[in-house]
């Protein structure tokens, strides 16, 4: 009884020394900066904060395109020229309050706008991963230079003020943890909202519609809410679950520009628990119906083929006889989409019909594709579409030769009700229309230097007749 009093003792001794406590410790560091690396992946981190080739990751450069200009992404690797001097607080700050230690404001190209709901406990682990899970990169910042008034950081103090949050994330005790789980990825961590909500005149989010769909650039960010129509109300968890892991769910659609980033740099590297809890999330969203659907764009569209009826229809030597949208997409879409529009038999070339791109009502993401072509890289497979613009190793089309190509495969095998003009092509090329605030800027000066002229007139106009006044008194 004596030597086993004596062994426990010595066992709850040696568990009890330094060493134990330092092995302990060490064990929940590392377990520490493991979640850390999970929640800087839920979040995309490395998407924005590693230049495209660069083989050193998150130290930044990568020029983020806005319609006010390139806003370049930081060094945040914990180098002195990256973030390496930042103290917790301080990076919590930024991360949700988009404030810099220098007191700057951080152009909102950073979700704070979302990181603002992250919890305590993985900021701890996220500043624990970038501290000491990440190399550090001594590499200079690419400094971003907007245009007046957009590059006058401290006006984004107002913005914040009028359209921001400090919000912290809340539970919703009347749902399942796996909707909570859902909400936090969806509106928090994997900032969804940033994308998909559509934004008002000062490039707010539109709370009152959220994940509606809106225009990202030269794309077009679809309406995720239930809605069975205009958004995903239709289709399976499963295929949801698919398609945020692979980038593609045959019969609907598949992953293209930024969100084809999103699949390959954070969502296929999310546990199937977490896409899950996104499925269960959005499947009970409110549903939003967009103006003008009328049915689910993956339902347009049948086979159908015309080569027969072209075949043959200029002489070999011809010069320039692709001049119609049937014969383009014959020359340079139906080797890989195939002749009928239905795709490779495994669909890693898609089908034209049954296919959200071809049958939305806006022909964003169609005419995208085709221009900046597709890219996306998972575990199970590469995908590579051409671009039909320079620089390009295809054909570089014309804004009408795209129109047309887009025109015959909307009306073929999409949305008949939608048709693209060259004009359309030409704004997408450029990257996009510009939304009211980007477009007034280069009106902003001359209208602020007359208004700045109304007033001094006025004052002198006030000035006079007050001499004037006092002169007859």
């Amino acid at each position: 009884m004596r030597l086993n009093k004596t062994l426990a003792l010595l066992l709850t001794f040696t568990a009890c020394s330094p060493l134990a406590y330092a092995q302990a410790e060490q064990d929940n560091g590392a377990a520490l900066i493991a979640q850390g690396e999970k929640v800087a992946i839920a979040s995309d981190c490395q998407a924005c904060h590693t230049a495209p080739g660069s083989k050193t990751a998150f130290s930044g450069g990568y020029a983020i395109a806005s319609p006010m200009g390139a806003i370049y992404a930081t060094n945040i690797t914990p180098s002195p020229q990256g973030i390496g001097g930042y103290s917790e607080a301080q990076f919590a700050k930024a991360i949700r309050e988009g404030i810099r230690p220098d007191g700057a404001h951080l152009y909102p190209a950073m979700p704070y706008t979302s990181y603002h709901l992250m919890t305590d406990e993985d900021v701890h682990a996220l500043y624990a991963y970038f501290m000491h899970g990440v190399k550090p990169v001594d590499q200079a910042n690419t400094p971003t230079k907007l245009p007046f008034p957009f590059n006058l950081r401290f006006s984004m103090g107002m913005w914040n003020a009028i359209f921001g949050s400090t919000d912290s994330y809340k539970v919703d005790q009347s749902k399942s943890a796996e909707w909570n789980r859902g909400n936090y990825l969806v509106n928090g961590l994997a900032h969804c909202d940033t994308c998909h909500t559509p934004r008002n005149f000062m490039m707010a989010e539109k709370h009152d519609q959220p994940l509606a769909g809106a225009p990202l650039g030269s794309w077009y960010a679809p309406n995720i809410t239930s809605d069975s129509i205009s958004g995903i109300g239709g289709w399976r968890e499963d295929e949801l679950i698919s398609y945020l892991k692979t980038g593609r769910a045959v019969g609907k659609n598949q992953a293209a520009g930024g969100m084809a980033e999103a699949v390959e740099h954070s969502l296929q590297y999310l546990p199937d628990s977490d896409l899950k809890a996104i499925a269960v999330y959005l499947k009970q969203t409110a549903p939003i119906r967009s103006e003008g659907e009328t049915a689910p764009a993956y339902t347009y569209g049948k086979p159908v083929s015309v080569e027969t009826a072209i075949r043959g229809d200029a002489p070999n030597n011809a010069y320039d006889a692709l001049d119609s949208g049937a014969k383009l997409f014959s020359g340079n879409c139906a080797s890989c989409h195939q002749p009928d529009g239905s795709g490779s038999q495994n669909q890693a070339y898609p089908s034209l019909f049954h296919n959200t791109a071809t049958g939305m009502i806006r022909p964003d993401n169609l005419v995208s594709a085709i221009l900046f072509g597709v890219r996306r890289t998972t575990k199970d497979h590469d995908v590579l579409m051409p671009a039909f613009s320079s620089p390009t190793y295809v054909d570089q089309l014309t804004d009408q030769q795209i129109a047309d190509i887009s025109n015959y495969v909307l009306h073929n095998y999409g949305n008949p009700s939608v048709t693209v003009k060259a004009g359309d092509v030409a704004w997408m090329r450029k990257g996009g229309r510009l939304p009211f605030l980007a477009a007034a800027q280069p009106y902003m000066v001359p209208g602020i230097a007359v208004g700045i002229l109304v007033v001094i007139l006025l004052l002198i106009g006030l000035r006079l007749r007050r001499s004037r006044q006092k002169h007859k008194s």
